[in-house]
């Protein structure tokens, strides 16, 4: 495989264990994307000490590899202080959810007790405005959420009250840092994997 292929596949890998990482410590899954962390590391250590000729290349790489090892270090932290029993504290957290792109998010909203849930746009979207009061848009995406997880045959429980949190930290943290009035949430299946899509709305 070419280099560029390799560069291509490990920004991809990246990205989703990213994700991958953000479901665990949420409480979305069960256990630490460890498998992907080691695909992922693999790719990074093929070239730590293999010549790269083409400057554009080398310096892709070095940004990957670079950001690599910072989230693997901040997830290490996180996880020697979940064995510890320690608080997790902001600072692992802030940092990881601001490296993630919003267009590969998963997420979540604090709502009051309402049950219904709403029908997605032409998209499938679910848009929620406000973290606080579209719980039935939560609960709408959280629906559509398991039945893709069924369909795509992935195990574990996932529990609203976990999804819903996550959602409503996502669509907090974008709408703070892109001035948006709103976030579209859709899902996406590749590789029998199910995960979130964030869009930002300026208008909404």
């Amino acid at each position: 495989m070419a280099t560029e292929d390799d560069l291509d596949q490990l920004e991809r890998m990246f990205r989703q264990l990213q994700i991958e990482w953000e479901k665990f410590f949420g409480g979305v899954e069960k256990k630490p994307p460890n498998e992907l962390r080691g695909r992922v590391e693999a790719i990074v250590k093929k070239y730590a000490y293999t010549e790269i000729r083409n400057n554009t290349e080398r310096f892709r790489y070095q940004a990957l590899a670079s950001r690599f090892n910072t989230f693997n270090e901040l997830w290490n932290k996180r996880m020697r202080a979940i064995e510890e029993g320690r608080p997790l504290g902001l600072h692992g957290r802030a940092a990881i959810a601001a490296a993630l792109v919003p267009g590969a998010a998963s997420a979540a909203a604090t709502g009051a007790s309402a049950r219904a849930a709403v029908t997605p746009g032409p998209g499938g979207e679910f848009r929620v405005r406000s973290p606080e009061k579209d719980e039935s848009a939560v609960r709408g995406l959280y629906e559509k959420f398991l039945q893709a997880r069924q369909e795509a045959g992935e195990k574990g429980t996932v529990k609203f009250d976990n999804f819903q949190k996550l959602i409503g930290q996502q669509a907090s943290r974008i709408m703070a840092d892109k001035g948006a009035q709103a976030v579209d949430f859709r899902l996406e299946t590749k590789d029998g994997k199910v995960s979130l899509k964030a869009k930002v709305v300026k208008q909404g």
